[in-house]
């Protein structure tokens, strides 16, 4: 099913609407923007999280408390490979709602340091159905 088509700006730290040429909006694979969706809205963080900025705002959507994920909490984090977990971990934990829906069967997602200062994501889900989609997301770091 066709979906509006959300394009992902490293560089901006957001997502926006694409436009076909005559400017309408365009549209893609409703997975892809599923995914986009669930990796980057805040989820709020877990009584026990350290939230980076110091405060207590936990973040999040008040009308759904599983949606998205917990990236954000990296933001000041160093680039480590205890981090790099981490980042995997909540990209999992952002994407699981796709395989308790039968939406996927699973994911394979494999998470690495980029260059100085930018975290990468290599996401493939695969479908029930045997289908596979491949997707590919990168982060400005600002630790």
């Amino acid at each position: 099913m066709a979906d509006i088509t959300i394009t992902w700006s490293p560089a901006d730290g957001r997502g926006d609407w694409t436009f076909a040429p005559g400017g309408d909006l365009d549209t893609g694979d409703d997975l892809a923007t599923a995914i986009l969706l669930s990796l980057f809205t805040d989820r709020p963080a877990l009584k026990d999280d350290v939230i980076p900025d110091g405060t207590a705002d936990r973040r999040g959507w008040w009308g759904d408390r599983e949606l998205g994920s917990r990236l954000w909490l990296l933001e000041r984090a160093k680039q480590t490979t205890e981090t790099l977990h981490r980042a995997r971990d909540y990209i999992a934990e952002a994407l699981q709602w796709l395989v308790d829906d039968g939406v996927v069967a699973r994911f394979d997602i494999e998470a690495a340091w980029l260059r100085r200062s930018t975290l990468g994501a290599r996401i493939t889900a695969f479908r029930s159905d045997g289908r596979t989609v491949a997707l590919s997301y990168s982060w400005a770091w600002g630790a």
